[in-house]
């Protein structure tokens, strides 16, 4: 398998981003760590084995890159420095990191798959439903499709629009997007065992919210025994992987 180490200054961020990229073609697959997780988790915690086959084949190219959790969402301090912060880290994924990877997949016009793991999995949802034109593909694990849980009561435009349980709520019923939801592929999975309390309710609201809207997005609730940890993850995602890529 081609591996390959990058890192550039993010204008956004003000800082050095890095990423690593597995593969050299095919689908290109942004894969969003878990909390506070580093570009490296994929690969350390053995989640990059599940999807080798298809890197292999040529099917897929993964990115891996980092979260700033740890200064924005799970941060203390001033709510709106910190969801400003994160919002500079969406940008420094959409404006700068993806056009990075478009060139080095070599397709311009090329759409992504985005998926993450716990709140990785906000992440992934958010990007994917803010950003249509960029990803058509979204698999989420376990996660929280609101971020009120880090946020509390505080609410501001900036939260809004990165939580996809509310702003997809508030869409209204002739946006643009839907179709464009509509055409792509969601699987959003969640257990029911240990530390899933929370993921499983937010995850039962988001898919209502999503039913509402007529978007079909696969919500799959798994059994008493699935907990929100690795070993779960490395199930769903080897029997979700080829399911979200037409494979």
């Amino acid at each position: 398998m081609v591996i390959e180490y990058h890192k550039f200054y993010s204008k956004n961020l003000g800082r050095d981003m890095e990423f690593k990229v597995y593969g050299n073609g095919g689908k290109p697959v942004l894969c969003v760590p878990c909390q506070s997780g580093r570009f490296y988790e994929f690969e350390d915690m053995h989640m990059l084995d599940v999807y080798a086959p298809y890197i292999e084949s040529g099917s897929i190219q993964v990115f891996t890159i980092d979260t700033i959790d740890s200064q924005t969402l799970v941060a203390s301090g001033d709510p709106r420095a910190r969801i400003e912060l994160h919002e500079s880290w969406i940008k420094y994924i959409v404006d700068e990191a993806i056009p990075a990877f478009k060139k080095i997949n070599g397709n311009s016009d090329i759409k992504f798959a985005v998926t993450g793991l716990s709140l990785g999995a906000l992440h992934a949802a958010t990007l994917y439903f803010r950003f249509p034109d960029i990803f058509d593909a979204v698999m989420c694990f376990s996660g929280l499709y609101s971020n009120e849980f880090y946020f509390g009561d505080y609410h501001d435009d900036l939260t809004y629009i990165n939580s996809p349980q509310q702003f997809i709520k508030g869409m209204p019923d002739d946006h643009s997007y839907l179709d464009k939801y509509r055409s792509g592929r969601m699987i959003i999975c969640v257990g029911q065992g240990a530390w899933e309390r929370e993921t499983l309710e937010s995850t039962k609201y988001f898919g209502s919210v999503l039913a509402e809207k007529d978007i079909g997005a696969f919500v799959d609730i798994w059994g008493n025994d699935v907990n929100h940890d690795w070993d779960w993850w490395y199930v769903q995602a080897a029997y979700f992987l080829p399911k979200l890529l037409d494979l």
